[in-house]
Order: C-alpha cells, then sequence, then structure tokens
C-alpha cells in the first residue's frame, strides 16, 4: 500500500485514489464523521460534480471525441488563435499537456492549426467551427449548473458564494 494512503487510516479507496501517475484523486467518501474535507476539496468537487452533465451534453449535440478535461483548452481559443505555448501559460499547465490535449482536439476536428503570419516557422492553434459549438455547449451546461445551484442556495446567497469566490481568486492572483 502506498505510504500516503496507509498513513491516512481515514479514508477508503472511493475517497482517495493514487493515479498512474502518483498523484491523489478526487475525494469521494468519509469513515469518519468527525473528520471534514478541506474547502479547496470541496470547491474541486462541487466544481467536478458537473463533469457527467457535460459529457452528456456533449453526446447530445453529436460532439464525440471531446472529455471535459480536454474541452477547457478551448475557452482561451475564443478570443482567437494562440500558440501552444501562449495557450500553456493561459491554462496554467505545462506544454506538454497542452500538445496532448491539442492533438487529441484536433484529431476530432476541435481546433486547427494554421501557419502564423508573423512568423513562417511558428503555428497557431485556432478554434474550428466544432470547436466553437462545444464552447456553446459548455456556456450553456455551465449556466444550467449555476441555475441549479442558484435554486439550492436562493438567489441572495448564490450571490454571496459568487462575490466570495470572485474574492479568493482575487487573493490568490496576487500572490
Amino acid at each position: 500500500m502506498n505510504p500516503i494512503v496507509a498513513a491516512c487510516p481515514l479514508f477508503d479507496k472511493q475517497l482517495v485514489n493514487l493515479g498512474a501517475n502518483g498523484t491523489l484523486m478526487a475525494m469521494r467518501r468519509v469513515l469518519d464523521a468527525g473528520w471534514e474535507p478541506t474547502v479547496p476539496a470541496l470547491v474541486q468537487l462541487v466544481a467536478a460534480s458537473g463533469v457527467p452533465r457535460l459529457r452528456a451534453a456533449f453526446a447530445a449535440a453529436g460532439l464525440d471525441g471531446i472529455r471535459p478535461a480536454q474541452s477547457v483548452a478551448l475557452v482561451p481559443l475564443a478570443a482567437g488563435a494562440l500558440h501552444a505555448s501562449d495557450l500553456a501559460d493561459r491554462l496554467g499547465v505545462s506544454r506538454q499537456a497542452v500538445a496532448q490535449a491539442i492533438a487529441a482536439l484536433e484529431r476530432h476536428s476541435y481546433v486547427t492549426r494554421v501557419p502564423d503570419p508573423a512568423d513562417a516557422r511558428a503555428r497557431l492553434i485556432k478554434l474550428t467551427p466544432r470547436g466553437r459549438q462545444a464552447l456553446r455547449v459548455m456556456r450553456s451546461n455551465a449556466l444550467n449548473l449555476e441555475d441549479r445551484w442558484q435554486q439550492t442556495l436562493g438567489q441572495q446567497r448564490f450571490g454571496e458564494l459568487r462575490n466570495i469566490l470572485r474574492m479568493l481568486l482575487d487573493a490568490e492572483s496576487v500572490e
């Protein structure tokens, strides 16, 4: 058993799993009712709760070959074509991660690589009409998720949540 998991008897395999690369995966369940997950873990779990609906929305729209984790790479491209290095910087991930995601997205016609008119050696990553359709599905899915959260929290508490999350994001971006 991995030493991280062995040292944490409160966790079971549904709560913490080690991925193939040794990273801890999403928390699901707690064995000890006195234990509470951290706020960052809760935020991550709440965000991840929308993934099954996004997969279903992609399927309903006939958008195959796209995973929610890859679809995030489409968002910065909505404003226009980017070099892979710029896309990696905006996403806060490695160039290798972007290269893998873009290769998969290009195979399924969500993006295309075009010559950079300013530098013949460079290529720009650009959304295709199918990529724009995926962005519309993502936006619609996100708005539906917001509606469900607002129904759960009520308008005032939902507004407070939005403001608190913005405050936290601003505080983190200063560092």
